[in-house]
């Protein structure tokens, strides 16, 4: 699975790509509940908890990424929809639960295995950049805390006002790198806004799909651990 094409820049997603969200999410989600004693506030465990929070994240997040949802609304109705649902009170949602989650989460360390092996292998072959629809303080943070910060030459977020999969975010990209389409390739775990978001910016993509979901899309490469990537670039 030799890749023909000799790209100069490697686009990689962050979340669910290089730092692992789920891991890094769920410690914190475990210190959370009992820092503010969640138990006492229902007949829920933390195990239902963390469920809770993946299910209304992934939602919000999915409406973020279309659109339906602005970064400060999704960080500051998050918890309220989680503890709702799992039958709290709305006046007995911690207030300061959603600021708590902002300052832990991103500090955790936790990568998807060989992610340092794999990015100082194409550090000395590739420009090294993020593409992501995080937001830039939160993603600074979880970049050093693993320290992911210091391979990459430029990250790009949603906060410039566009997002995966618009072209607008991909270009804004092509032109900070002053790069063109065909010397890029892009590395994401989401089918829609890191794989045909790149397709409908011209770019080649690799499709990271570590759980092995089965799909239909048509993607450039797939790879299941980020360390077949030395079999592709």
């Amino acid at each position: 699975m030799m890749n023909i094409k000799r790209h100069q820049h490697i686009l990689f997603d962050l979340d669910h790509t290089l730092w692992d969200f789920e891991r890094n999410s769920q410690e914190t989600l475990t210190e959370l509940y009992q820092t503010f004693a969640l138990a006492d506030l229902g007949s829920f465990s933390c195990e239902q908890f963390c469920g809770t929070f993946r299910e209304v994240n992934h939602r919000l997040w999915d409406l973020y990424n279309r659109g339906e949802y602005d970064q400060a609304r999704l960080r500051s109705e998050r918890f309220h929809l989680i503890l709702t649902r799992l039958g709290v009170e709305e006046e007995q949602v911690p207030a300061s639960m959603a600021d708590e989650y902002l300052r832990l989460c991103p500090t955790k360390p936790h990568v998807f295995p060989y992610t340092i092996d794999i990015l100082k292998y194409l550090q000395s072959r590739y420009a090294l950049h993020i593409l992501t629809n995080g937001f830039a303080d939160v993603q600074a943070l979880k970049l050093k805390s693993a320290g992911l910060t210091d391979f990459f030459v430029e990250v790009v977020t949603s906060d410039i006002g566009h997002k995966k999969p618009s072209r607008e975010m991909f270009e804004y990209m092509l032109r900070k790198i002053k790069a063109q389409h065909q010397d890029c390739i892009m590395i994401g775990d989401n089918l829609e806004a890191d794989i045909r978001g790149a397709q409908q910016a011209g770019m080649d993509c690799i499709f990271f799909n570590p759980l092995k979901v089965e799909h239909q899309e048509k993607v450039t490469y797939e790879i299941n651990c980020l360390s077949e990537l030395k079999n592709i670039l």
